[in-house]
C-alpha cells in the first residue's frame, strides 16, 4: 500500500499541494485527476524520489520513504516503474533491444538472455510480433505499449502512468486502457494513473482521487463521482465550460 499523509509541496512562492492525504490499495487501478497544474504528476514523482515534499509523509509498504537518500531509494525504485507521457524509446534500437535495456543494466543478463526475456515482456503487451521493428516504424499507441513492456521488465509492484493516453487516437487509447486493467487483474500490479481522459477514468478505475486547489476534493469509486452533488466535481467530470471552476 502507498499512503500520502498531509503532503505539501511548493515551487518558489506557488503552493501546488497544500494538504493531501489518501491511500492506494494493493492491486487496484487508481486514478489521480484534476485540472492542469494541480499537482497530479508532482504527486507520483514523490513516490520514486524525483521530488521531495516540503511537509508530510509518504509511506510505502510500511516504510516512511519521503526522507530517504539516494541509496535508500534504490530498492524503492526497483519496486516501482514509471511510464511517462512520451514513450522515451531509443529510435536506433529495436523494440526488443529497448525492452532489454533494464534487464542488462539491473539484472546483469547477457545480451542474448536479455533479448529472449524482452520478447516475453512484449508478448505480455501483445507486441511480440513487433520485437524486431524500430520505434519510428510504429504508431504512438504501439510505442506506448513497448514502453509499458519495458516498465514491466523488473517485475515492479507499482506502475506509475503519467497521462498514458494523451495524444493517442481513441482506438489506441482504449487498447492502452485494456492493458492497464490486464496488468492489475493478471499480474496483481498496482497502477497509479494520472489522467484527464474521462473515458479511461470511468472505464477502468477502481478508485479515483480528485485534487483541487491543493487539497483532495473527493476520493471514491467512479460511481461515487457520478453520484456526487459537488458542483465542482460535476463540472469537471462532464467537461462543462460553465460552473464554479475558474
Amino acid at each position: 500500500m502507498i499512503s500520502f499523509r498531509h503532503l505539501a509541496k511548493s515551487f518558489g512562492t506557488k503552493k501546488v499541494i497544500e494538504d493531501v492525504s489518501f491511500d492506494v490499495q494493493d492491486g487496484e487501478v487508481f486514478f489521480i485527476i484534476g485540472q492542469s497544474g494541480v499537482g497530479k504528476s508532482v504527486l507520483i514523482k514523490h513516490i520514486v524520489g524525483l521530488l521531495y515534499p516540503d511537509a508530510g509523509e509518504i509511506w510505502l509498504e510500511g516504510e516512511e520513504i519521503s526522507r530517504f537518500d539516494e541509496e535508500q531509494m534504490y530498492p524503492v525504485r526497483m519496486k516501482c516503474a514509471m511510464v511517462f507521457q512520451h514513450s522515451t524509446l531509443f529510435d536506433s534500437m529495436t523494440c526488443a533491444e529497448n525492452v532489454a535495456l533494464p534487464l542488462r543494466k539491473h539484472k546483469g543478463l547477457k545480451p542474448k538472455e536479455a533479448l529472449a526475456e524482452a520478447r516475453k515482456r512484449l508478448d505480455q503487451v501483445h507486441m511480440r510480433e513487433f520485437a524486431d521493428r524500430f520505434p519510428p516504424e510504429l504508431g504512438d499507441g504501439m510505442r506506448k505499449r513497448v514502453a509499458i513492456a519495458r516498465a514491466l521488465t523488473l517485475d515492479p509492484r507499482y506502475v506509475l502512468f503519467d497521462e498514458p493516453t494523451t495524444s493517442l487516437d481513441p482506438v489506441s487509447a482504449r487498447r492502452v486502457d485494456k492493458l492497464i486493467r490486464e496488468l492489475s487483474d493478471t499480474l496483481g500490479v498496482t497502477s497509479i494513473v494520472v489522467s484527464h481522459d474521462l473515458v479511461s477514468i470511468f472505464s477502468i478505475a477502481d478508485r479515483i482521487v480528485m485534487l483541487y486547489k491543493g487539497f483532495v476534493r473527493l476520493i471514491g469509486t467512479p460511481d461515487d463521482f457520478k453520484a456526487s452533488n459537488d458542483a465542482i466535481i460535476q463540472q469537471f467530470i462532464h467537461g462543462r465550460a460553465e460552473g464554479p471552476i475558474e
